[in-house]
């Protein structure tokens, strides 16, 4: 018996590789979803992580830094926020 197939239709998720957190400590947001600036997550959306070991959106954690009221502190602990050389947070990979 052979089988020929004539059409295929597949579905892919991706997440991405975090420990701890799985909402954004500013926005709220999943981080599988997209920080309120964002339309689409991925790349344009990625995350950092902070040497504390709280995890943001880019957009987020850039925007909280400005402030001057933030005075350079993680939004979560206050300790002077340093980002964490994470490979793992440079781009999604698949679930």
């Amino acid at each position: 018996m052979k089988v020929k197939i004539i059409k295929w239709n597949s579905v892919a998720t991706w997440r991405w590789k975090i420990a701890y957190d799985d909402v954004c400590g500013i926005c709220q947001v999943h981080f599988d979803g997209t920080c309120p600036t964002c339309k689409y997550p991925g790349d344009d959306c990625s995350l950092l992580s902070g040497k504390c070991g709280h995890n943001f959106h880019m957009h987020c954690i850039v925007e909280w830094i400005k402030q001057e009221s933030s005075k350079g502190q993680c939004p979560m602990c206050r300790q002077k926020f340093e980002w964490k050389d994470n490979p793992a947070l440079a781009a999604p990979t698949p679930a």
